[in-house]
């Protein structure tokens, strides 16, 4: 499972000129999964997500996490973050996971990060084409690969 997360001060997704999910300040989390994710690669990066510190403390430094600041998440599914690039020009997507083992994962590390955070969590829409916007505070953007805990 392949996160992008990207601390925002605003972000908001929009489905066919509907705005869906929107957010002041936070992080806009794009998340990958493959077939052989788990529940505990979930687990894993829900609490890395939950407590990374990439928000800025009175000294302005990074020291305080989205559970600290009480800030809010988006979670959109991006199943381009798996994607392979080493043969021609043409992107394959064949790591990315199929609906039928990525959405019950999607809707399983929603929900976890509901509970970790103690609020809801905005969501896009699972396979539509969606129009993410986001102002990134920072920038901050961090890649995080539950396959890369060491």
């Amino acid at each position: 499972m392949k996160v992008v997360i990207q601390r925002v001060s605003e972000a908001s997704v929009t489905i066919n000129g509907e705005q869906v999910a929107s957010i002041s300040h936070g992080l806009l989390i794009l998340l990958g999964i493959v077939n052989e994710d788990t529940q505990e690669d979930i687990k894993w990066l829900i609490n890395k997500i939950a407590n990374l510190r990439v928000f800025g403390d009175e000294n302005n430094i990074m020291n305080r996490s989205l559970l600290d600041v009480k800030g809010d998440a988006i979670v959109v599914s991006q199943f381009t973050l798996h994607a392979s690039t080493k043969k021609g020009n043409r992107p394959s997507y064949i790591k990315a996971a199929k609906p039928d083992v990525a959405i019950p994962l999607y809707e399983s590390f929603i929900k976890q990060l509901e509970a970790s955070l103690g609020k809801n969590v905005q969501t896009g829409e699972f396979g539509a084409d969606m129009k993410v916007a986001l102002i990134n505070d920072g920038p901050v953007t961090i890649i995080i690969d539950s396959k890369n805990k060491t």
